[in-house]
């Protein structure tokens, strides 16, 4: 390979909310990889390391793809987990509403934490990671609050049974750490490992200049 060489990105996600974070950030992926790897905690795991494992092996299970190996050029792949936790316990996707209910009980009146792992595999095979923490304060809810939060389905398919950046945001006291983050993708941390390991993130953006938005 060559400085010459041209800079793939490759974001090893599904995730809409990631994608379009990583596009406010000014950086449009080469190709969207999305993996299909076991997300069970092991026993006795913490979130932290459960976060920081999922990210890792998600990145892996990208890399070795055929679709990825046959990128030409320079390929970066960004991978990134999302785990709510309370204390020890980490709060997955609730499997329906009943389970989304119990969730929202605990979180309620309570401080958790929001731990992303992220890891970026480089064009030479290194993985750099990063975890990112971040403490949020819920509200107390309201049996009503409650039922009508489910009513929308936000949370579906959401970690904690919440999504912040939807109608969730209103139960938010505080927040102390990365917003980012908790929607799924710590913008600063993100770049700054791109960045830091070569991917050329200023050319990106005058390559791909922002919209403007006039009143």
């Amino acid at each position: 390979m060559t400085d010459t060489a041209p800079k793939r990105l490759v974001l090893a996600s599904a995730s809409p909310r990631r994608l379009a974070l990583l596009e406010q950030a000014g950086l449009k992926p080469d190709l969207l990889n999305p993996t299909d790897i076991d997300e069970t905690p092991h026993r006795r795991e913490t979130p932290r390391a459960f976060a920081l494992r999922m990210a890792q092996e998600k990145a892996q299970a990208a890399w070795n793809a055929p679709a990825v190996r046959g990128l030409e050029g320079e390929v970066f792949v960004l991978a990134a987990d999302t785990v709510v936790a309370l204390g020890r316990r980490i709060m997955g996707k609730p499997a329906d509403r009943e389970e989304a209910r119990h969730m929202l009980r605990l979180l309620s009146g309570r401080a958790h934490r929001v731990w992303t792992g992220l890891a970026l595999i480089t064009p030479k095979g290194s993985m750099r990671t990063r975890i990112i923490d971040t403490k949020v304060r819920f509200k107390r809810l309201s049996r009503e609050e409650i039922d009508a939060y489910l009513d929308t389905d936000e949370w579906r398919g959401k970690a904690g049974a919440y999504a912040i950046q939807g109608r969730a945001g209103v139960f938010v006291r505080h927040i102390n750490g990365s917003y980012s983050s908790v929607v799924g993708l710590p913008l600063y941390e993100t770049v700054s490992l791109l960045a830091g390991n070569g991917y050329p993130v200023l050319q990106a953006w005058r390559e791909n200049p922002a919209e403007v938005v006039t009143s």
